[in-house]
């Protein structure tokens, strides 16, 4: 996997344009993979409201070229931190964690063949969620910190029934690996829905001695 850390100058008008447009966001950042395909890709945007900071973290199976996303390069601030990386995950390992996600569940209208998807907006069921994706992920969760953000939203077209509609939860914490082998499909699928637009990546980091 690759990971890539892009620091974005918040007074540039683009920079702007990108943070309210998770489309064309999107749209950005897949200019630095091939055409014939980005592979599996998950980001996120980090804003520090204290230190005024924007980074834009991206992981992907294939190697970037930042240089192909000129919309991007024109939103940067400094020169893209960049690496190829293999995570030491191994059982009973304790990891900090950083997740924006969108916890919902599908619902089923009547008469329609495909769902539709409902927000979780109390921290009990968001937290349940969190339990029951970590379950299945290979890890269990040993402490918490729940950040909600709000609904992300983006038009598209214009058109009423093309809008994007996300809810957007940040958990912080400590997690235990339990299964090492479904723990590392876990951090390369990323977790939950709407990973194509700043949700799922799963971020790690080693505890402090």
């Amino acid at each position: 996997m690759y990971l890539s850390r892009l620091k974005l100058n918040p007074a540039v008008r683009k920079t702007r344009e990108l943070l309210i447009s998770p489309y064309q966001l999107h749209q950005a950042i897949y200019h630095a993979f091939p055409e014939e395909g980005a592979g599996r890709v998950l980001y996120r945007i980090d804003e520090n409201q204290r230190l005024g900071t924007i980074s834009l973290f991206v992981q992907s199976e294939k190697e970037p070229d930042w240089q192909r996303a000129e919309y991007l390069t024109l939103c940067l601030l400094d020169k893209v931190e960049f690496h190829h990386f293999t995570p030491d995950l191994k059982n009973g390992r304790t990891l900090f964690f950083r997740l924006r996600a969108n916890p919902s569940v599908k619902k089923q209208e009547e008469g329609k063949k495909n769902g539709y998807r409902v927000g979780l907006i109390q921290e009990k069921d968001q937290l349940a969620w969190l339990n029951r994706k970590a379950e299945k992920g290979g890890f269990s969760i040993v402490s918490y910190r729940v950040i909600p953000e709000g609904i992300s939203h983006d038009d598209r077209s214009g058109a009423a029934n093309d809008k994007l509609r996300h809810y957007s939860v940040c958990f912080e914490g400590v997690l235990k690996i339990t299964d090492e082998s479904i723990f590392r499909g876990t951090v390369e699928k990323g977790v939950g829905s709407a990973k194509g637009f700043g949700f799922g990546l799963l971020s790690l980091a080693p505890l402090k001695e």
